[in-house]
């Protein structure tokens, strides 16, 4: 039975996992036997999630409770709208990398966290969150749904124990690949090849986090940290980061690609009784053309979402349950995956992985079906993602590293706030062209008309030329106002269209940003341990190591962002500039064509 408890404090969430409360609020808390001085609870907003316990006083029988903010809309927060219409919905669960979702969360009973400097990880973590194991998400379409809905559900069998531990053995079949591990117990790095070995690095007096639902917990950063990472890594699975001109950047795409996605059709299966769009996707790398739904592009999302959590993979359009069929959503979504498709290409990373290859070259039934299901099952995902990372020999200082990030990080908020006040002007103002001005416009013409009709009344014939050059000009403004209406397809269109894919990669950067800040502060802690003598220095090195691997990833998204939002916004503004030229030329001709019309009245 849930208790109540009033606020003694303003408490601000920092971490995903955390709600936020008012003074006086009233909350209603699980259990009022606090894990580590934490206690979970519900806000009168309805958010779930950990609370301090010092913070809050349980009420007893029928203690008064004063102001209860559930009926006191001033001492809550305001509930935060629903802001970025292009993130998916959570047909999919990719919430253990990207968003914790408050429903998520487990009995803190069963969370058995320390903050001592001998942890042992929770049964939870052995059991279902192990270092490595595949996340299944209960999206990914069954196997026999090649044709399905693209929100029709599925399940993929789960791996039960730990992958790759210390104990399996594996038969190599002569390719290149080595056995990545980060554990105390393991080797650092063992080609099978050559059986050659190299001391690993422990990290068992670095704790854990506290709270088990922040993005570095969830994303795999704080396993790969503490030294629990362990997989087997092939030559093609290598990620590499180099140092270019600019600082770090992930290495060049040797083949680079493009691909177009046209002429989205309507089709239908089981008599007619479904019906779905199908796009057409010509990769440049191929020449072949492949036929996908949105459901698999949702798929594939998820996929990529839950294998890279330290870049920014594009997200997808807004899904839509009503008007699917509607040609100007259908127009509209075709535009929103054009831009979705030039940035997975233009990505030297998302564009070479297996699962988005298998995405653009796929072609038969039964080829989908294999690759989906190695795709679900990946190895290389969470914390063993980053043991595909290979980095400059050179280390980061770390101080420089903490102020490029933040430095980033107030951009990214600073442009979040512009791109939103931009998005919502040129709406504003393609609405007031679509209707107001073609109005007003319309409404002159309709005057001269008006005008024309009277002068021809007066049955001279020296006043015929004017009169069918005031009837010209008033046709002349009737199609001005046309032409305001369909103007902003052609110049705004494309920006709202580009805002709304760079609303989508700056939601996803404070997770990834959450996630490097997580371990530059355990290389900060295991220091400390250092110089109080808790740690041996080769282990502190190790975490250090691990540390500049997160953060040359970091930078080199972050970088090639930049690339990208430079590219995009300066094609996208000559863009608009050149349509508005065009839209207001052919104003002037119109008029100058009216004018002439005097020329002989």
């Amino acid at each position: 039975m849930a208790l109540r408890a009033r606020a003694l404090y303003d408490f601000n969430s920092e971490n995903p996992g955390e709600i936020s409360v008012k003074e006086h609020e009233i909350v209603s808390i699980y259990s009022e036997q606090d894990i580590e001085g934490w206690l979970e609870g519900i806000n009168c907003r309805g958010e779930r999630g950990l609370i301090p316990a010092s913070y809050v006083q349980i009420l007893r029988g029928n203690e008064p409770a004063f102001l209860n903010s559930c009926v006191a809309p001033e001492n809550c927060y305001p509930a935060a709208p629903p802001r970025y219409a292009n993130v998916p919905s959570s047909s999919y669960d990719c919430s253990s990398f990207r968003s914790p979702q408050p429903d998520s969360l487990q009995p803190l009973v069963q969370i058995a966290a320390s903050s001592n400097l001998s942890y042992s990880a929770p049964p939870l973590l052995h059991s279902s969150l192990q270092p490595g194991q595949p996340q299944t998400t209960g999206q990914g379409g069954s196997d026999d749904d090649w044709d399905d809905d693209w929100d029709d559900s599925s399940t993929v069998a789960d791996e039960p124990g730990v992958l790759l531990g210390s104990g399996m053995e594996f038969e190599s079949s002569g390719a290149s690949r080595y056995r990545m591990s980060t554990r105390s117990d393991a080797s650092s790095v063992s080609r099978l090849s050559t059986g050659g070995q190299q001391a690993g690095k422990g990290s068992g007096t670095v704790g854990r986090n506290l709270n088990r639902f922040s993005t570095f917990v969830k994303s795999g950063g704080e396993a790969f940290i503490l030294g629990e990472a362990a997989g087997f890594v092939k030559d093609g699975d290598k990620i590499c980061v180099v140092m270019g001109k600019y600082g770090p950047e992930w290495q060049e795409n040797p083949y680079p690609f493009s691909c177009s996605i046209d002429d989205p059709t309507k089709q239908t299966k089981f008599k007619g009784m479904k019906s779905y769009i199908s796009y057409k996707l010509l990769p440049t790398s191929t020449n072949i053309q492949v036929n996908r739904r949105y459901k698999h592009f949702d798929w594939l999302y998820a996929r990529l979402v839950e294998k890279f959590p330290v870049i920014s993979v594009p997200h997808i359009p807004e899904k839509q349950a009503t008007g699917r069929f509607e040609e100007d959503f259908i127009a509209k979504r075709r535009k929103g995956l054009v831009w979705w498709m030039n940035h997975m290409t233009s990505h030297p990373v998302l564009a070479q992985c297996d699962v988005f290859r298998h995405f653009l070259t796929c072609i038969d039934e039964k080829g989908w079906k294999q690759g989906k299901r190695k795709a679900e099952k990946d190895d290389m995902v969470g914390a063993n993602f980053f043991l595909t990372i290979s980095i400059p020999p050179n280390m980061l200082d770390l101080q420089e590293v903490e102020s490029k990030v933040d430095g980033f990080k107030t951009f990214t908020k600073k442009m979040d706030d512009s791109v939103l006040q931009l998005n919502n002007t040129v709406i504003e103002f393609a609405r007031k062209q679509v209707a107001g001005f073609k109005k007003e416009y319309q409404k002159v013409g309709h005057s001269f008309k008006y005008l024309g009709q009277a002068f021809e009344m007066d049955q001279q014939a020296f006043s015929t030329g004017l009169n069918h050059a005031i009837a010209f000009t008033a046709e002349a403004y009737d199609n001005i106002g046309e032409y305001f209406a369909e103007q902003p397809k052609q110049d705004v269109d494309p920006i709202v269209d580009l805002l709304a894919l760079y609303q989508g990669h700056l939601t996803n950067f404070p997770d990834i940003i959450h996630v490097q800040k997580g371990a530059l502060t355990k290389v900060k802690e295991s220091k400390r341990h250092v110089e109080e003598g808790k740690m041996e220095n080769n282990q502190a090195d190790g975490i250090r190591e691990r540390c500049d691997i997160i953060s040359f990833a970091t930078l080199a998204e972050i970088q090639h962002f930049h690339q990208i939002r430079v590219r995009d916004f300066k094609g996208q503004m000559q863009h608009f500039l050149q349509q508005q030229i065009f839209f207001f030329q052919k104003v002037t001709q119109k008029l100058e064509e009216a004018l002439h019309k005097y020329d002989d009245a």
